[in-house]
This record gives structure tokens, sequence and C-alpha cells, in this order.
């Protein structure tokens, strides 16, 4: 988990309108939906496997085929 110290800008009312943030602390956050990304995606990978494989050599001569 990554800990960050963000600045807030403020409207007249001093509502928060506005943050900002470190590059540091902006690009942990990008890295880390990054990889709630991959292992969303990952899940659902897993989720649809129906346990059927064929060889890479079988899949591309499949697809040389459909694209000729």
């Amino acid at each position: 988990m990554i800990t960050i110290q963000p600045n807030y800008i403020t409207d007249g009312n001093g509502n928060k309108i506005s943050v900002i943030l470190s590059l540091k602390d902006f690009n942990s956050m990008i890295e880390e939906l990054e990889e709630l990304e991959d292992i969303k995606l990952y899940d659902q990978a897993k989720k649809e496997d129906n346990g059927k494989r064929i060889s890479f050599s079988d899949y591309l001569k499949k697809r040389k085929n459909k694209n000729a």
C-alpha cells in the first residue's frame, strides 16, 4: 500500500476542488492501478478458462489459414 501526501486546492468557500500530488506519489498510484488491472484481467481469464489448450504452432497455423 502506498502513502500519499496530497495538497488540496480549495474554492472561496473552503471546499476542496482539486488535488496536487508529487510526481513520486502520482507514479506510485499509477503503478498500483496498473497492478490492480493486471490482477483483474488474470482473475477474469481464470474464470473463463475452459481447460482446452492448443500448441502455439497450431495456433499460428490456424491464424495463417484464417488470414489467407
